[in-house]
This record gives structure tokens, C-alpha cells and sequence, in this order.
């Protein structure tokens, strides 16, 4: 409890915080992280994929079927519902604290709290674009589809998710300004990621702050760089954060 004060407290006194997130942020509002989820489609399919595969450009390419099933399975989560941190880091953001969500989810979790201010590193499956002439479509155009492999009504071009899949490169943009925004902060809350997928991962050694904090359950490299860490639910955490606040 000590050490949720502590974090309360470091929020109260900032006024240039920054989050960086994980699957661990959405893991209470029952989304799992993709290996979970790329194992339980392995186990229910008896697919011979490794999720790394199942999740690359080359796969999409070759086998639109196979990536379809298991994206449409068990990557889209349309019912989900933001948790305590979601709801705390969009009260923060409208109090004038927070000044950026850089997140490795492709949820719209943060969005549906009602934060603005939100990075997509790895992009968002409520964005769809034709690969043929590039027209946009919304998750529910996506999941309204009566074909597995969405076709765009107009040109019958295959219907791409715009998330970032392996051996694609990060949006360029959206990479300078997350680095921006850490570079800036005065407090980076660093939670529900293990600091080992690349390059998003190296974003944390652009903090330049006097104070960060690693919300986690599972080590990262970043625990002994961590002013504090809390080994513990994280949306359980930014509920007693929001109590203690009181907001």
C-alpha cells in the first residue's frame, strides 16, 4: 500500500506524465497478450503456427485464411471494457496531467475510456484499410463481413487491419512523437509490458525525468532502472491511485 501512495503522491506532484503500455493493461478487461491467445488457437485448431508467424506480413500474404481465423477468433475483443487504468490515465489527461498514452496495444481501450492523446505503436483493429484502393472500413464493417477474408465492396481488394504485423515497420510518426513525449515527461509510468518487443521497447531509454514507475507482474529489463516498481494488477493498482486522488 505503501508504494501506491508513493506513485499517488508522484502523480499529484507532476504535471508532465507520460504512460507506456502493454498487454498487461488490458489483460483485466479480459484481452489476452497474442502469444496467449495464438496458444489457445493453437490447442483448439491443432495449428502447427507459432504466433510470430501467424502474426507476420509473409503469412498475411500467403495464408489470408489461416490469419483471419485466428485474428478474428481471438485478437478482436469488441465487448471489452476499459479497466482502472484506462479509467484513470483519461482523468488524468483531462485534468491537464497526462500528456500522452504511447501504448503497444491495438484495442482502442484508451480510446473507449476517453483518452485523446493516444500513441499506437502497433496500430488498431478499429482501423481497416483496402489494400486494393485503400478505403476505410470499421471494426464492425470488418466483423459484419460474410466472408472470412473481408473483401472491400468496391474494388474486392482484401481488407487489411491497420495493425503493425511482424516484419513491418513501425509508423514513423507515431514513433518520434512517443520518443517526444517520453524525452519530455517529468514522471513515465511504464506498465503491463515486457520491455522485449522491438524497436517499442527502447522508447523507455528516451525518459529523461526525475521519476519512473514499472507497473508489472512478471520481471523487465527496466526493473533495476525503475525509481519504483509494483508487482501487481495494474488495473487494481490505478483504482487506489484513483481513491486515494480522489478522482
Amino acid at each position: 500500500m505503501q508504494k501506491i501512495e508513493t506513485l499517488a503522491s508522484w502523480i499529484e506532484q507532476s504535471d508532465n506524465i507520460v504512460f507506456f503500455g502493454g498487454a498487461g493493461s488490458s489483460t483485466e478487461s479480459g484481452i489476452p497478450d497474442f502469444r496467449s491467445a495464438a496458444g489457445l488457437y493453437q490447442t483448439e485448431q491443432h495449428s502447427p503456427y507459432p504466433p510470430e508467424l501467424m502474426l507476420s506480413r509473409s503469412f498475411f500474404v500467403k495464408m489470408p485464411e489461416i490469419f483471419f481465423d485466428f485474428y478474428r477468433s481471438k485478437m478482436l475483443h469488441p465487448d471489452a471494457q476499459p479497466n482502472g487504468c484506462h479509467r484513470l490515465l483519461a482523468k488524468l489527461e483531462k485534468q491537464g496531467k497526462l500528456k500522452a498514452v504511447v501504448t503497444q496495444n491495438i484495442d482502442g481501450l484508451h480510446q473507449k475510456a476517453g483518452s485523446k492523446e493516444v500513441l499506437e505503436l502497433h496500430g488498431s483493429v478499429h482501423r481497416n484499410y483496402c489494400m486494393g484502393c485503400r478505403s476505410f472500413f470499421g471494426l464492425e464493417q470488418v466483423m459484419a463481413s460474410k466472408h472470412l477474408v473481408p473483401r472491400c465492396p468496391y474494388c474486392q481488394g482484401i481488407v487489411k487491419p491497420d495493425v503493425v504485423l511482424y516484419e513491418e515497420a513501425l509508423d514513423q510518426q507515431v514513433l518520434i512523437s512517443s520518443m517526444d513525449a517520453i524525452t519530455n515527461a517529468d514522471l513515465l509510468i511504464v506498465g503491463g509490458t515486457s520491455l522485449t518487443v522491438h524497436p517499442a521497447a527502447e522508447l523507455v531509454s528516451y525518459f529523461e525525468g526525475p521519476r519512473s514507475v514499472l507497473l508489472n507482474m512478471d520481471p523487465t529489463p527496466y526493473d533495476q532502472k525503475a525509481n519504483l516498481m509494483i508487482k501487481d494488477k495494474i488495473g487494481e493498482v490505478m483504482d487506489q491511485v484513483s481513491r486515494i486522488l480522489g478522482i
